[in-house]
């Protein structure tokens, strides 16, 4: 029985992953599905905008819940499923969190195209590829100085004109791209498929150092902590590599029991990553040693967690929100929600913002464990 359940800890979380791979590669859909995705949601100026289920760009006031505006549609997908698929939706799924500077915000979506949104009407001010499109878009998009920068499944990075949409820059990578790029200060760090991590100039997209290379394709988006990029491989480890120069600084000893899908969270000398393995390792960011016994929450974590005061908080694929203490690293269960969770949290005053699977949206006070469904209100 022991060798059973082990086994079937290992396999089950490659299964999630599989449907997952299975819906973005092939674009298959359940029957009677429309969009999908597991977009999370941006904060700014009292409006959190999120992509909805549905393939909408949906801006509401965080005070009351209203809408700002009536949701933005993506525009029809042409492109159809392969190996035998039925056609994809005509409705764009939004896998990536939308970003949000000045009058505008940016999404991206799976039809391969980058809408810039005026964020006080949901008027669409550009589009681009103008013409055509390119792969579909799974992460996220980042904004700095004045660009906004994008990852696409075709391998590339690249940089718009954030007020214009006009081309920038492109860079090639050797595998698709999933992960949202993180930027410190004048650099942006990316992974691929092709294991490999890399650090571009965000003014002309040359790299920074050779690119640094794992065991496995790089899903996680890294965070930048110290000096230091952290994030989780395909491989089953953490590293720790210099932002300056790209050497290793450390590989984690610990071999997870899946992959590292969630982005990490630095706090306190310690970065906390959540795995598909069910587990949230606590590593100390100048060695890589276990601080603690990781915490097992018993379902896959793919969902970004966030830091709230001194706590982490955490979201399960089983739909149950934890937060940890990050002074004794002890969990506790703040909300049960019971509905599939994949998209990454948010946070604002407290306040902790959850996009489900079935397409709602709640907000979960983090010192009260009250809860209140803004999205969609029935």
């Amino acid at each position: 029985m022991r060798i059973k359940r082990l086994v079937l800890g290992r396999i089950l979380p490659l299964l999630v992953i599989l449907v997952l791979v299975g819906v973005i590669f092939l674009g298959c859909a359940p029957i009677g599905s429309q969009a999908r995705g597991w977009s999370g949601g941006t904060i700014a100026d009292g409006t959190l905008f999120f992509g909805s289920m549905k393939g909408k760009v949906v801006a509401l006031n965080t005070s009351d819940g209203s809408r700002r505006w009536n949701p933005f549609t993506l525009e029809a997908s042409k492109r159809a499923g392969g190996f035998g698929c039925a056609p994809a939706s005509t409705v764009v799924a939004i896998y990536g969190t939308p970003a949000v500077a000045g009058d505008l915000v940016y999404v991206g979506g799976y039809n391969g195209k980058i809408y810039a949104i005026n964020s006080d009407s949901g008027a669409l001010r550009w589009v681009y590829p103008r013409e055509g499109n390119f792969e579909p878009v799974i992460g996220g998009l980042v904004l700095a100085l004045d660009k906004v920068y994008v990852s696409s499944s075709d391998g590339k990075v690249y940089a718009l004109d954030a007020e214009t949409g006009d081309w920038k820059w492109e860079f090639q990578t050797g595998g698709k791209i999933w992960s949202t790029p993180a930027i410190d200060r004048d650099t942006l760090f990316i992974g691929s498929f092709d294991k490999k991590l890399y650090a571009l100039d965000v003014t002309n997209g040359s790299q920074k150092w050779e690119p640094f290379e794992t065991g496995g394709a790089i899903v996680s988006t890294p965070v930048i902590y110290n000096n230091t990029v952290y994030f989780g491989s395909f491989d089953r480890h953490l590293y720790g590599v210099g932002a300056t120069d790209g050497s290793l600084k450390w590989k984690s000893e610990v071999e997870a029991g899946s992959w590292f899908w969630a982005r990490p969270v630095a706090f306190d000398n310690i970065v906390y990553a959540p795995c598909l393995d069910g587990k949230v390792y606590a590593l100390d960011t100048e060695s890589g040693r276990e601080i603690v016994d990781a915490v097992d929450l018993g379902s896959p974590v793919s969902s970004s967690p966030v830091l709230v005061n001194n706590s982490i908080i955490i979201a399960s694929e089983e739909g149950k929100v934890y937060a940890i203490d990050t002074s004794s690293n002890h969990e506790f269960e703040l909300k049960n929600l019971e509905e599939k969770i994949y998209a990454p949290l948010c946070e604002s005053d407290g306040i902790v913002y959850i996009h489900t699977q079935k397409g709602i949206l709640y907000e979960v006070d983090t010192e009260t464990g009250g809860i209140r469904q803004l999205y969609p209100v029935e």
